[in-house]
């Protein structure tokens, strides 16, 4: 069960970081080495500042994406340097949102947290873009695999 964050009542995944990286998302490959362009280091074991339950039986660390490792059995989401270059990745997390999701969950507070949970209601909050547009998918009889798997990502069940 995720817990309330009663200093960001607005914040209400439905998963946990460890539900995220349980259930299957990022193709094993969300905590692999990286080169961060935007502070110029390289990363490495970088899960190993989170619980290893979190990971216990899945792969996070792989320097391939392989999609039958996620949930839903595709790939969703774009590549660090998209992200780098739409300024959606700061010093503070060279991995992006999850790794701030981590930090956050295990009680840490930033000048970021505004501007991540922001992003989360706007991807996949109770308004989000992309639940809507799964809602309204649904609504006509169809589906997307891609969205739910981003939804996972984003730490909201579809």
């Amino acid at each position: 069960m995720v817990k309330k964050f009663k200093d960001h009542p607005e914040f209400t995944p439905d998963f946990t970081p460890k539900q995220i990286f349980q259930q299957g998302s990022f193709g094993g490959t969300y905590f692999r080495d990286i080169h961060s362009n935007v502070t110029n280091k390289n990363y490495t074991n970088s899960k190993d500042e989170f619980p290893k339950s979190w990971f216990k039986g899945v792969t996070v660390d792989s320097k391939v994406c392989d999609k039958k490792l996620n949930k839903y059995k595709t790939t969703s989401g774009s590549s660090l340097r998209f992200w780098e270059k739409k300024g959606w990745i700061k010093e503070q997390d060279p991995y992006g949102w999850i790794q701030w999701y981590c930090r956050f969950y295990k009680g840490r507070r930033s000048k970021d947290d505004d501007r991540q949970i922001k992003r989360w209601q706007g991807v996949a909050g109770p308004d989000g873009r992309f639940k809507k547009w799964l809602e309204t998918m649904r609504s006509k009889g169809k589906n997307s695999l891609k969205i739910q798997q981003l939804l996972l990502q984003w730490g909201v069940d579809s």
